[in-house]
C-alpha cells in the first residue's frame, strides 16, 4: 500500500484505465451464480421497478440478476467493462461516465445498487454522492451498498488483478452517520466479503454491507 497523495497523478484515471486492463480477469472472478447481496432489496422491488447500478462493472452478477424482471441503467468508469455489461446483459442501459459526473432526474429509481464501487472515488466526495443518489429516488426508494469499516487516508495497491488501484474510504459507522443525516433510514445492515467466486484466492475481506430507505 502506497499513500495516494502525489499531485502529478490522476488517481481518477488510473482506476479507469486499471478496469480497463484487467477487466478480462476480473470479470471471470466475479461470482457469476445469483447476487446473493440482492436479497435485501429484491423481494421489497415491484415487477418492472427502475434500478440504479453504480458501478456496474461487466453487469455480472448483479445486473444481470436484477433484468430478468426490473429495468436497469448501469454506470461505470471503465469503457472496456462497460462493453462487456452490453453484452452480458443486452436487456439493460449501461452508461460509460464517472459517478460523480452523471446527470440523471429526480425521483427516477426505485431503487439504487453500489457494491465495491465508492471506495474507488476519493472519499471526500462520497457525502455528495450520496445525496445525489437521495435525490435520484422515487420517496420511498432502497439504496444497497458496500462501505468500508474503518477509515483510510487515500492508497494504492499494486497486485489488484496485475493492475495498480485506488481506494479511499470513510468508516462504517461515517456512512450511517451520512445516510442519516441526508435522508435515509438504515433498515439493516450486514457484511458481506471480497465479492469474487470461493475458486478465487484473495486476502480475506469484510464489507459493510448497508440497506437504506429514502424517508
Amino acid at each position: 500500500m502506497k499513500p495516494a497523495n502525489d499531485p502529478t497523478v490522476d488517481y481518477r484515471r488510473l482506476v479507469r484505465d486499471g478496469y480497463d486492463r484487467c477487466a478480462a480477469e476480473f470479470t471471470a472472478a466475479r461470482m457469476r451464480e445469483d447476487a446473493p447481496e440482492l436479497e435485501l432489496l429484491l423481494p421489497r422491488l415491484a415487477k418492472g421497478a427502475r434500478v440504479l447500478d453504480l458501478g456496474c462493472g461487466a453487469g455480472v452478477p448483479v445486473a444481470a440478476t436484477l433484468a430478468r424482471h426490473h429495468r436497469i441503467v448501469g454506470v461505470d468508469f471503465s469503457a472496456e467493462q462497460v462493453r462487456r455489461a452490453r453484452a452480458n446483459v443486452p436487456g439493460a442501459e449501461f452508461i460509460e461516465a464517472d459517478l460523480m459526473s452523471i446527470v440523471l432526474p429526480d425521483g427516477s429509481f426505485d431503487a439504487v445498487v453500489a457494491f465495491y464501487s465508492i471506495f474507488h472515488l476519493p472519499r471526500e466526495e462520497h457525502e455528495e454522492l450520496l445525496r445525489r443518489v437521495h435525490r435520484w429516488l422515487a420517496p420511498g426508494g432502497h439504496l444497497l451498498a458496500t462501505v468500508t469499516r474503518v477509515r483510510e487516508d487515500a492508497y494504492t495497491e499494486d497486485g489488484f488483478f496485475g493492475v495498480r488501484m485506488y481506494w479511499s474510504n470513510w468508516g462504517r459507522d461515517d456512512y450511517v452517520r451520512m445516510l442519516e443525516e441526508l435522508g435515509f433510514e438504515l433498515l439493516a445492515a450486514r457484511t458481506l466479503g471480497h465479492g469474487y467466486s470461493d475458486s478465487e484466492a484473495r486476502r480475506p475481506e469484510a464489507h459493510p454491507l448497508l440497506f437504506a430507505r429514502k424517508r
